[in-house]
């Protein structure tokens, strides 16, 4: 699977944009804008665009996988997703079965896109994924269907009680690979906190898939909660 490692905006056109000041706006090119968002014939004749249509900008090739929201004032946000780009043969299912995300989060983060629908999916489209995440805990790495092995970081944001974050690794038949493991985000809750820790492996894998499991435990009854499960490979 290809995921874009570099940051991208994710921009509303705006009556007046052209595709030339909206790349020289945000220092890309016409051209990385017309592939991550496919504006080609059928979708629209090149560089013409509509107010409304949102667009993925990329801005960058630095490793970071980050995604900014421009909001109507000119602010950037943080956007808990990623990039991944269409593949022969892929289906929003099959990229929904792989990466364990539901198909309607991926449709709602990629409505008014030009060059997305439902039903065709466009070999090179840029497509946006949410993060991995429940209520108060968004894992960051691995993304969803990355491979993983001995040894591998874990990173992510959270909001839970003294910052403790849990995570353990198991595979399709329930195998613990990675035993319960605790990290401390820098901050505790309520506010959120950004953690990060490697998970060594306490046997190997029986099957070629998992999950890493990332959650909290109740301070009253000790059972888990805010649990994420991001699928994964073993490489």
């Amino acid at each position: 699977m290809t995921f874009i490692r570099d940051t991208h905006l994710l921009y509303t056109v705006q009556p007046g944009d052209t595709l030339f000041s909206i790349a020289n706006r945000f220092g890309s090119t016409m051209e990385r804008i017309e592939q991550a968002n496919f504006l080609y014939p059928p979708v629209t004749d090149r560089y013409l665009i509509y107010p409304g249509w949102k667009l993925l900008v990329p801005v960058g090739v630095d490793q970071t996988d980050k995604v900014y929201y421009v909001t109507p004032d000119g602010q950037s946000l943080w956007l808990p997703a990623f990039v991944y780009e269409i593949e022969r043969g892929d289906t929003l299912y099959s990229i929904s079965q792989k990466m364990n995300i539901a198909i309607e989060s991926i449709l709602y983060l990629n409505q008014a896109r030009p060059g997305f629908s439902r039903d065709v999916l466009f070999i090179g489209f840029t497509l946006l994924i949410p993060l991995a995440a429940s209520r108060n805990i968004i894992v960051t790495s691995p993304l969803p269907s990355e491979s993983i092995r001995h040894g591998e970081r874990v990173e992510g944001f959270a909001r839970v009680f003294e910052g403790n974050v849990l995570i353990e690794v198991q595979d399709d038949q329930g195998v613990i690979v990675s035993h319960e493991r605790f990290t401390t985000a820098v901050d505790g809750g309520p506010n959120v906190g950004y953690f990060s820790t490697s998970i060594p492996f306490d046997q190997q894998p029986t099957t070629k898939g998992g999950f890493v499991r990332v959650y909290s435990r109740s301070a009253e009854d000790g059972s888990i909660i805010d649990l994420v499960q991001v699928r994964v490979q073993f490489d």
